[in-house]
Protein backbone atom coordinates (compact mmCIF):
# COMPACT_ATOMS: atom_id res chain seq x y z
CA UNK A 1 0.00 0.00 0.00
CA UNK A 2 2.80 2.28 1.28
CA UNK A 3 4.06 1.88 -2.47
CA UNK A 4 1.59 2.18 -4.50
CA UNK A 5 0.92 5.54 -2.68
CA UNK A 6 4.90 6.78 -2.97
CA UNK A 7 4.13 6.00 -6.79
CA UNK A 8 1.27 7.66 -7.17
CA UNK A 9 2.37 11.03 -5.27
CA UNK A 10 5.89 10.35 -7.43
CA UNK A 11 3.90 10.43 -10.56
CA UNK A 12 2.45 13.66 -9.45
CA UNK A 13 4.98 15.45 -8.80
CA UNK A 14 6.91 14.01 -11.66
CA UNK A 15 4.31 16.22 -14.22
CA UNK A 16 3.98 19.74 -14.76
CA UNK A 17 0.85 19.54 -13.48
CA UNK A 18 1.41 18.75 -9.64
CA UNK A 19 3.48 21.85 -9.80
CA UNK A 20 0.80 23.95 -11.72
CA UNK A 21 -2.17 22.55 -8.95
CA UNK A 22 -0.24 23.90 -6.02
CA UNK A 23 0.99 27.04 -7.46
CA UNK A 24 -2.55 27.80 -8.86
CA UNK A 25 -3.91 27.66 -5.45
CA UNK A 26 -1.24 29.16 -3.91
CA UNK A 27 -1.70 32.37 -6.57
CA UNK A 28 -5.69 32.53 -6.41
CA UNK A 29 -5.72 32.63 -2.49
CA UNK A 30 -2.31 35.52 -2.55
CA UNK A 31 -4.24 37.74 -4.91
CA UNK A 32 -7.26 37.81 -3.41
CA UNK A 33 -6.22 37.96 0.19
CA UNK A 34 -3.49 40.42 -0.14
CA UNK A 35 -3.25 42.70 -3.50
CA UNK A 36 -6.99 42.65 -5.02
CA UNK A 37 -9.60 45.02 -3.02
CA UNK A 38 -12.58 43.36 -1.86
CA UNK A 39 -13.96 41.64 0.85
CA UNK A 40 -11.43 38.49 0.82
CA UNK A 41 -8.22 41.09 1.20
CA UNK A 42 -6.78 40.87 4.81
CA UNK A 43 -4.98 44.06 4.59
CA UNK A 44 -8.75 45.80 4.45
CA UNK A 45 -9.82 44.15 7.31
CA UNK A 46 -10.56 45.67 10.27
CA UNK A 47 -8.55 43.23 12.89
CA UNK A 48 -5.82 40.65 11.97
CA UNK A 49 -7.89 37.29 10.96
CA UNK A 50 -6.86 34.81 7.91
CA UNK A 51 -10.54 33.90 8.05
CA UNK A 52 -10.58 35.03 4.17
CA UNK A 53 -8.61 31.92 3.53
CA UNK A 54 -11.04 29.71 4.36
CA UNK A 55 -13.82 31.05 2.88
CA UNK A 56 -11.83 31.01 -0.21
CA UNK A 57 -10.28 27.90 -0.19
CA UNK A 58 -13.84 25.77 -0.27
CA UNK A 59 -14.17 26.79 -4.35
CA UNK A 60 -10.39 26.63 -5.25
CA UNK A 61 -10.32 23.14 -4.78
CA UNK A 62 -13.27 21.94 -5.88
CA UNK A 63 -11.34 22.63 -9.16
CA UNK A 64 -7.76 21.81 -8.07
CA UNK A 65 -8.48 18.55 -5.84
CA UNK A 66 -10.35 16.78 -9.13
CA UNK A 67 -7.48 18.05 -11.18
CA UNK A 68 -4.98 16.02 -8.25
CA UNK A 69 -7.09 12.94 -8.55
CA UNK A 70 -8.47 12.69 -12.27
CA UNK A 71 -6.18 10.64 -13.33
CA UNK A 72 -5.34 8.35 -10.60
CA UNK A 73 -7.88 5.58 -12.10
CA UNK A 74 -9.00 6.73 -15.29
CA UNK A 75 -5.39 6.87 -16.34
CA UNK A 76 -4.93 3.10 -14.74
CA UNK A 77 -8.17 2.13 -17.05
CA UNK A 78 -7.01 3.97 -20.15
CA UNK A 79 -3.20 2.71 -19.89
CA UNK A 80 -4.73 -1.05 -19.61
CA UNK A 81 -2.99 -1.47 -16.39
CA UNK A 82 -5.79 -1.50 -14.45
CA UNK A 83 -5.90 -5.13 -14.31
CA UNK A 84 -2.48 -5.63 -13.49
CA UNK A 85 -2.68 -3.70 -10.57
CA UNK A 86 -5.32 -5.67 -9.07
CA UNK A 87 -3.52 -8.40 -9.61
CA UNK A 88 -1.02 -7.06 -6.77
CA UNK A 89 -0.93 -8.67 -3.67
CA UNK A 90 -2.83 -5.84 -2.04
CA UNK A 91 -6.53 -5.53 -1.52
CA UNK A 92 -9.21 -3.24 -3.34
CA UNK A 93 -9.45 -1.23 -0.45
CA UNK A 94 -5.98 -0.68 0.44
CA UNK A 95 -5.68 0.50 -3.40
CA UNK A 96 -8.04 2.93 -3.00
CA UNK A 97 -6.65 4.15 0.09
CA UNK A 98 -3.26 4.05 -1.50
CA UNK A 99 -4.88 6.59 -3.93
CA UNK A 100 -7.11 8.42 -1.09
CA UNK A 101 -3.32 9.11 0.79
CA UNK A 102 -1.15 10.13 -2.23
CA UNK A 103 -3.92 12.88 -2.87
CA UNK A 104 -4.36 14.02 0.37
CA UNK A 105 -1.33 14.30 0.78
CA UNK A 106 -0.45 16.39 -2.31
CA UNK A 107 -3.56 18.42 -1.06
CA UNK A 108 -1.42 19.12 2.34
CA UNK A 109 1.76 19.99 0.34
CA UNK A 110 -0.66 22.56 -1.22
CA UNK A 111 -1.97 24.04 2.85
CA UNK A 112 0.97 24.06 4.64
CA UNK A 113 2.74 27.17 2.39
CA UNK A 114 -0.17 29.23 3.56
CA UNK A 115 1.09 29.14 6.84
CA UNK A 116 2.74 32.08 5.91
CA UNK A 117 -0.32 34.02 5.86
CA UNK A 118 -0.94 33.43 9.04
CA UNK A 119 2.52 33.91 10.52
CA UNK A 120 2.57 37.27 8.12
CA UNK A 121 -1.10 38.63 9.98
CA UNK A 122 0.27 37.69 13.41
CA UNK A 123 3.28 40.15 12.95
CA UNK A 124 0.70 42.55 11.64
CA UNK A 125 -1.21 42.36 14.34
CA UNK A 126 -1.16 45.53 16.81
CA UNK A 127 -0.07 44.47 19.03
CA UNK A 128 1.96 41.70 17.13
CA UNK A 129 0.37 38.08 17.84
CA UNK A 130 -3.20 40.14 18.12
CA UNK A 131 -4.83 37.03 16.17
CA UNK A 132 -7.10 34.68 17.48
CA UNK A 133 -4.95 31.38 17.40
CA UNK A 134 -7.28 28.94 18.63
CA UNK A 135 -9.98 29.70 15.88
CA UNK A 136 -7.41 29.60 13.32
CA UNK A 137 -5.94 26.04 14.63
CA UNK A 138 -9.43 25.09 14.48
CA UNK A 139 -10.17 26.68 10.99
CA UNK A 140 -7.02 24.44 9.52
CA UNK A 141 -8.11 21.78 11.06
CA UNK A 142 -11.74 22.28 9.00
CA UNK A 143 -10.11 22.76 5.88
CA UNK A 144 -8.24 19.55 5.86
CA UNK A 145 -11.25 17.82 6.48
CA UNK A 146 -12.62 19.51 3.52
CA UNK A 147 -9.46 18.74 1.42
CA UNK A 148 -10.01 15.04 2.44
CA UNK A 149 -13.34 14.75 1.39
CA UNK A 150 -13.01 16.17 -1.28
CA UNK A 151 -10.19 13.96 -2.68
CA UNK A 152 -12.30 11.07 -1.66
CA UNK A 153 -15.25 12.34 -4.52
CA UNK A 154 -12.45 12.90 -6.66
CA UNK A 155 -11.10 9.56 -6.39
CA UNK A 156 -14.42 8.30 -7.06
CA UNK A 157 -15.10 10.66 -9.90
CA UNK A 158 -11.61 8.68 -11.50
CA UNK A 159 -13.17 5.59 -10.62
CA UNK A 160 -15.91 5.87 -12.89
CA UNK A 161 -14.63 6.24 -16.04
CA UNK A 162 -11.07 6.00 -18.13
CA UNK A 163 -11.09 10.06 -19.39
CA UNK A 164 -10.05 12.05 -17.59
CA UNK A 165 -11.65 15.58 -18.43
CA UNK A 166 -14.89 13.40 -17.60
CA UNK A 167 -13.49 12.63 -14.41
CA UNK A 168 -12.81 15.78 -13.68
CA UNK A 169 -16.16 16.90 -14.48
CA UNK A 170 -17.87 14.62 -11.82
CA UNK A 171 -15.89 15.46 -9.35
CA UNK A 172 -16.36 19.35 -9.55
CA UNK A 173 -19.76 18.31 -9.81
CA UNK A 174 -20.10 16.34 -6.93
CA UNK A 175 -18.00 18.08 -5.02
CA UNK A 176 -19.93 21.39 -5.50
CA UNK A 177 -23.32 19.50 -4.88
CA UNK A 178 -22.21 18.46 -1.48
CA UNK A 179 -20.64 21.90 -0.79
CA UNK A 180 -24.30 23.62 -1.45
CA UNK A 181 -26.52 21.56 -3.05
CA UNK A 182 -28.22 20.03 0.03
CA UNK A 183 -27.96 23.51 1.22
CA UNK A 184 -29.86 24.69 -1.79
CA UNK A 185 -32.56 21.96 -1.38
CA UNK A 186 -33.27 23.04 2.19
CA UNK A 187 -34.25 26.18 1.42
CA UNK A 188 -36.93 24.96 -1.03
CA UNK A 189 -39.13 24.39 1.80
CA UNK A 190 -39.88 20.55 0.04
CA UNK A 191 -39.48 18.72 2.46
CA UNK A 192 -41.23 20.50 5.49
CA UNK A 193 -39.47 19.32 9.06
CA UNK A 194 -36.55 17.35 7.10
CA UNK A 195 -35.15 21.07 5.96
CA UNK A 196 -32.93 21.37 8.59
CA UNK A 197 -31.57 17.17 8.52
CA UNK A 198 -30.83 18.05 4.78
CA UNK A 199 -28.93 21.02 5.48
CA UNK A 200 -26.74 18.75 7.80
CA UNK A 201 -25.87 16.43 4.81
CA UNK A 202 -24.19 19.10 3.19
CA UNK A 203 -20.41 20.01 3.43
CA UNK A 204 -20.89 23.92 3.77
CA UNK A 205 -23.08 23.11 7.37
CA UNK A 206 -20.37 21.75 8.92
CA UNK A 207 -17.00 23.42 7.51
CA UNK A 208 -18.71 26.74 8.42
CA UNK A 209 -18.66 25.53 11.44
CA UNK A 210 -15.27 24.35 12.12
CA UNK A 211 -14.22 27.23 9.90
CA UNK A 212 -15.18 29.30 12.90
CA UNK A 213 -12.76 27.58 15.33
CA UNK A 214 -15.39 25.28 17.03
CA UNK A 215 -14.41 21.70 16.96
CA UNK A 216 -17.81 19.81 17.47
CA UNK A 217 -17.08 15.79 16.84
CA UNK A 218 -20.52 16.12 15.12
CA UNK A 219 -18.67 17.70 12.69
CA UNK A 220 -14.96 15.47 12.59
CA UNK A 221 -17.80 12.23 12.42
CA UNK A 222 -19.93 13.50 9.44
CA UNK A 223 -16.74 14.31 7.52
CA UNK A 224 -15.12 10.68 8.12
CA UNK A 225 -18.30 9.63 7.27
CA UNK A 226 -18.03 10.96 4.11
CA UNK A 227 -14.86 9.47 3.46
CA UNK A 228 -15.81 6.57 4.12
CA UNK A 229 -18.88 6.25 2.25
CA UNK A 230 -16.86 7.33 -1.22
CA UNK A 231 -13.99 5.00 -0.73
CA UNK A 232 -16.48 2.31 -0.08
CA UNK A 233 -18.07 3.52 -3.22
CA UNK A 234 -14.87 3.29 -5.02
CA UNK A 235 -14.04 0.04 -3.51
CA UNK A 236 -17.48 -0.98 -5.04
CA UNK A 237 -16.64 0.32 -8.65
CA UNK A 238 -13.42 -1.55 -8.96
CA UNK A 239 -15.34 -4.59 -7.50
CA UNK A 240 -17.96 -4.43 -10.86
CA UNK A 241 -15.09 -4.61 -13.21
CA UNK A 242 -14.44 -8.55 -11.81
CA UNK A 243 -18.66 -9.35 -12.20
Amino acid sequence: MGALMLKEIRSFLNSITGYLVIVVYLLINSFLLWMFPGVFNILEGSYASIDSLFLVSPWVFMFLIPAITMRMFADEKKAGTMELLLTRPVTDMQIVLSKFSAGFILVLFSILPTLIYYVSVYQLGNPVGNIDNGGAFGSYIGLLFLGASYVSIGVFASSLTENQIVAFLIGVFLCLFMYIGFEQMSELNLFGNADLFILSMGISEHYTSMSRGVLDSRDMLYFISLIVFFSLATRLVIQSRKW
